[in-house]
């Protein structure tokens, strides 16, 4: 099956090819029902992936019709196995399309950004800074400041940072590493990569101002950061 062009979410109507009234109960059903209503869904998940895969069309290494139709065709075969297994969740706060409609361009652009690093090494090196260009400052105490609070966070990362949590933050937020693509080469997920960052943000800003390099947050009482160890995982 190929590509849909980008096209506007239906409304419920009447007639073979219209939307169901009750999407949820509709693919739940069974029988003519229900395929009728899988195929109507999968038309959806088509032009939703077809509509976000040619925004991000000029990021893929190989633009061909028949890469971006094979592309558009997975991701919306994997957003609606998403969709089905969630189905039960549907709460009814939008309408059911518009729900739909997220899942197949969240996995388009997952997939689109899977493409772009099949063939990129993704390298989890430990905190190096000596290599980096200095930031580019208007005037020398700029630059002095610039420079030593650059100096702060390499000293708080290397002491109240894990390894880990420091070779992941490097790549998300230095190499600019998609998460996705990070939580496939790590055999994770994004949850656990996003509970990662929150946790190195916590630490970093919790002891940069307990030195007095940012203000103090008056939303956040005094917090203890404990410090890595040797050896820590």
């Amino acid at each position: 099956m190929t590509a849909h062009s980008p096209g506007p979410i239906t409304t419920a109507g009447h007639g073979p090819d219209a939307d169901p009234e009750d999407w949820v109960a509709a693919l739940s059903g069974g029988g003519a029902q229900q395929l009728a209503a899988t195929r109507r869904l999968h038309d959806l998940m088509l032009r939703a992936a077809g509509h976000q895969v040619s925004r991000m069309r000029s990021a893929l290494p190989d633009d061909s019709r028949a890469t971006v139709d094979v592309i558009v065709n997975q991701a919306a075969d994997e957003a609606m196995t998403a969709l089905l297994a969630k189905l039960h969740t549907f709460e009814g706060r939008s309408r059911f399309t518009t729900w739909a409609y997220k899942f197949a361009i969240l996995q388009a652009a997952t997939d689109v950004r899977r493409v772009q690093w099949q063939h990129r090494e993704v390298e989890l090196h430990d905190l190096d800074l000596a290599g980096r260009p200095a930031p580019d400052h208007d005037g020398p105490e700029r630059h002095v400041e610039g420079a030593d609070l650059a100096a702060a966070v390499s000293t708080s990362m290397r002491t109240v940072l894990t390894p880990h949590q420091r070779r992941v933050a490097i790549a998300l937020l230095v190499d600019g590493v998609p998460i996705d693509v990070l939580a496939d080469r790590l055999g994770t997920t994004r949850g656990a990569l996003y509970k990662t960052v929150h946790d190195v943000r916590t630490r970093l800003r919790a002891d940069l101002t307990g030195r007095g390099y940012l203000p103090p947050d008056p939303a956040r009482g005094p917090r203890h950061v404990p410090t890595t160890r040797a050896g820590m995982p």
